[in-house]
């Protein structure tokens, strides 16, 4: 369960969201997540039982605050939450692997329904499944509480990657200890931000992992390595192979809204069209959400529903009227329902809200900016007005270089060849983060493994009967090279 926030989290957030709302202009892009914030189709669709996390064991490893220093602070200890499944595991006698899954920017809790691939595929290696909550999260909170870990730049300072993986790393090596499975190769997993910090551990901790499954990592996405442009210019792409009249309905809309904003009582008229829960005050807040839809239709487009189709399908067959706007509301009640209010909601203010927040004002600096050649109105990712937000927020700048400076990036095939080994990034096209991701091989064993028509993490999520063959064929590619890993270790 989240901790509770306080009045002055609750103040802090609203400053956040306020602060980047303005720096954005218009957009909140999606969160590097596997599954996004589900709507009631898809959480039916691909959420397991209770009778797929029952056999989970709890543990709380006593975990080092400050991997990397030596002051008397740094061996403050907090508990980190990890659960294990015995079920399928042969044990360490016959040197079964451990499948790792490493949690991201949320509670553990989320992902123990949705992330099937460990589950799927445990019984036919033998292995045990392991998921380790990240640092600052769920109930591995240091300082006794979400508030007081995150109240101050003190605290907040050993919230980032490097003492994430560090955790991860001492934890896998307690498990192989007190299970006495010194022989058992490790195989971490992780998708989204996760899949990142899968990438980066193998990286790092090569004698803990024996290699790595990193699902839709965008660890290209730094340091101007990859256009600012790639990721609207992938949602653009995903709307205008569905439908060119969708596109191009959204194309114009922009203007449309801020033509009807300007007229008297406009902001009124929009309000009534758009059933928003509270009246508007300007045109950004409608123009946010929209652009947040169809980002997220766009990240997310998975079968068997494919929202993009789903939100083109509501815009081209408008049954409300066929000016712009009627249609552009088609398109939200056809991917949201018609049942109640959703712009310009309430806040919705959670652990990963706050704390994705920090991780991108401190290390996690993904420059996602608009040029003129997408569906939505330009908005350039300006580097200054984000740091100055940003220290403005926590009273500390970001680090847009730090990501490559201590885990790489640049010249990442050269580099790579020469020392890395026994990674895959697994991609699928119609994600939009795929435009940072790693799409070509590197080496014999750091290979990308891509769909043309997958969506964000969609090769870890849970099986589903009805799967599209592609996706079988990705999976199964996978399964293959990790097998190799295995049999050479």
């Amino acid at each position: 369960m989240e901790h509770a926030l306080s009045f002055q989290c609750l103040l802090l957030i609203s400053f956040i969201f306020s602060f980047y709302l303005t720096a954005t202009q218009s957009s909140i892009i999606p969160r590097l997540s596997p599954i996004g914030d589900l709507t009631l189709h898809d959480s039916a669709a691909l959420t397991a039982d209770d009778t797929d996390t029952r056999d989970l064991k709890t543990f709380y490893f006593k975990q080092t605050l400050d991997h990397f220093n030596y002051r008397p602070d740094s061996y403050t200890t907090f508990p980190q939450r990890y659960l294990i499944n015995f079920k399928y595991w042969g044990g360490a006698n016959s040197s079964a692997p451990i499948f790792a899954y490493l949690g991201a920017e949320e509670p553990i809790d989320g992902d123990l329904k949705v992330i099937g691939f460990l589950d799927d595929n445990a019984p036919s290696f033998k292995a045990l499944i392991v998921y380790i909550e990240h640092r600052y999260y769920g109930k591995s909170v240091p300082f006794g509480s979400f508030e007081a870990a995150l109240k101050n730049a003190k605290t907040r300072g050993y919230f980032n990657s490097a003492q994430a993986i560090a955790d991860y790393a001492a934890i896998l090596i307690h498990i192989k200890k007190k299970l006495r499975a010194h022989k058992s190769p490790v195989i971490v997993i992780g998708g989204s931000y996760g899949g990142m910090l899968a990438s980066w551990f193998r990286l790092k901790y090569p004698h803990v992992a024996l290699g790595a499954l990193a699902s839709s990592a965008p660890i290209l996405y730094f340091d101007n390595i990859t256009p600012s442009n790639g990721y609207y210019s992938v949602v653009t792409r995903d709307f205008r192979e569905a439908s060119e009249t969708c596109y191009e309905t959204i194309l114009k809309s922009w203007s449309e809204i801020d033509r009807v904003a300007s007229e008297p009582d406009g902001l009124s008229i929009l309000s009534q069209k758009f059933n928003t829960c509270r009246p508007l005050n300007s045109s950004s807040k409608l123009k946010a959400y929209l652009d947040t839809m169809y980002a997220t239709a766009a990240q997310y487009n998975r079968p068997p529903r494919y929202p993009v189709n789903v939100v083109c399908g509501g815009i081209d067959g408008a049954t409300f009227g066929s000016d712009t706007l009627s249609k552009i509301h088609a398109g939200v009640v056809a991917y949201r329902g018609n049942a109640t209010c959703k712009v310009n909601g309430p806040t919705n203010v959670t652990e990963t809200s706050i704390g994705w927040t920090w991780q991108k004002c401190s290390e996690m600096v993904i420059p996602i900016g608009r040029a003129n050649d997408t569906m939505f109105e330009p908005n350039p990712f300006d580097l200054k007005s984000f740091v100055r937000n940003c220290k403005m927020i926590y009273g500390v700048a970001p680090r847009p270089h730090w990501v490559t400076n201590y885990y790489g990036g640049h010249d990442i095939k050269l580099v790579l060849r020469r020392f890395g080994s026994n990674i895959i990034f697994s991609n699928g096209l119609r994600d939009p983060y795929s435009s940072g991701g790693v799409l070509d091989n590197i080496s014999d064993s750091i290979v990308a493994v891509f769909t043309v028509n997958g969506s964000h993490c969609l090769d870890i999520l849970r099986a589903m009967p009805g799967d599209p063959e592609w996706l079988l064929k990705q999976r199964k590619k996978e399964i293959e090279i990790i097998k190799g890993w295995i049999s050479q270790y």
